[in-house]
């Protein structure tokens, strides 16, 4: 007892002196922020930006503190965006889609198939410390944001309120929400829907009302946002994929204690692993358990519906040359080897 006791203790003890020796202690000047997101409180993208701060705090011993108000508190994602640029707002977190106003270049991981999720590893890898993450880190300078978190959101399925989706052909006619993105407009349209874009926290009501019946979202942002009451269909399409990415003012960053910066971009990093690697991958499965306990109904594409899904949405690639750059493409195409 006495041995496996002495033995825990020096465990611990380990574990201290290994913190300490990654994690000096922080003795830059004390830091209040802000970061505004428009998921839900219990959202794998909130509980990522949770841990953020939670991080931020316990390795600077409480001197960074950082406040966040998820679920729209602050306004939809353009109303956030806004406020960060013009400096009113630390940070922010926003979908990729809705971030394409500001940097359009970001319309490629909107592109019908450009990834899988077989993929994902080669994919985060660029976007951390490769060529991706070069190539936007340049753009978001341009836009007067720097890019802290590339968040996982996941990939987008199709879901209708009254009519069943079995396969490409039940997509026709379908009065789908969409985003401020133009790629996903050309998307439905590629598919025989009609578009109408949306803000996210216009969309329920929108379904319940009837101003739109479909839309084309992530699993666990569905169950999390309470749309299964108005959503009876589900088709796994995953026709494009999407992040929701924390930036930062640029003004606000660079004014940083270089000290601060890094302890940021530290627990920043081990947020983001922490959401890629524990989070997402519990989220997902349990929501499309949650939404079909509630009633849901969800097909998955044959691998002959999936080819005609591709088929039929690839020509959207070619319209948008002027935002997106073949040297983009390639750079994506190329986590997908």
């Amino acid at each position: 007892m006495k041995a496996t006791c002495l033995w825990s203790c020096f465990l611990c003890l380990s574990v201290f002196a290994g913190a300490a020796l990654a994690y000096p202690t922080y003795t830059g000047p004390a830091l209040r922020c802000r970061i505004a997101n428009s998921c839900p409180s219990g959202h794998h993208t909130t509980l990522a930006l949770k841990r953020f701060a939670e991080l931020a705090a316990e390795r600077s011993g409480n001197k960074i503190t950082i406040a966040l108000f998820p679920n729209n508190i602050l306004g939809n994602d353009a109303a956030m965006l806004r406020e960060v640029l013009r400096g009113n707002l630390e940070m922010a977190s926003c979908t990729s889609s809705n971030l394409t106003s500001t940097i359009p270049s970001l319309m490629v991981f909107d592109l019908p198939y450009i990834t899988d999720g077989n993929h994902q590893e080669a994919l985060y890898a660029s976007l951390d410390t490769g060529p991706l993450g070069a190539f936007f880190q340049k753009k978001f300078d341009e836009a007067g944001l720097r890019p802290i978190m590339y968040n996982e959101y996941g990939y987008r399925d199709f879901f209708s309120t009254r009519k069943p989706i079995r396969s490409p052909k039940d997509l026709v006619g379908l009065r789908i929400r969409t985003t401020c993105s133009p790629v996903e407009a050309e998307v439905a349209k590629a598919l025989g829907m009609r578009p109408f874009p949306l803000a996210w926290w216009e969309t329920h009501d929108a379904l319940k009302r009837d101003v739109v019946d479909a839309e084309g979202n992530v699993l666990s942002i569905l169950r999390d946002a309470g749309h299964a009451d108005a959503l009876r269909y589900g088709y796994l399409s995953r026709h494009n994929y999407a992040m929701h990415i924390l930036s930062a003012n640029s003004v606000w960053w660079n004014g940083l204690d270089p000290q601060a910066k890094r302890l940021l971009r530290e627990a920043a990093k081990d947020a983001l692993r922490h959401q890629r690697t524990i989070l997402v991958p519990q989220s997902e499965p349990q929501a499309r358990e949650r939404l079909e306990a509630l009633g849901v109904r969800i097909v998955e594409p044959t691998p002959e519906q999936l080819a005609e899904l591709k088929r039929k949405t690839r020509p959207v690639w070619e319209l948008f040359g002027d935002s997106v750059p073949q040297e983009l493409i390639e750079l994506v195409l190329e986590t997908q080897k």
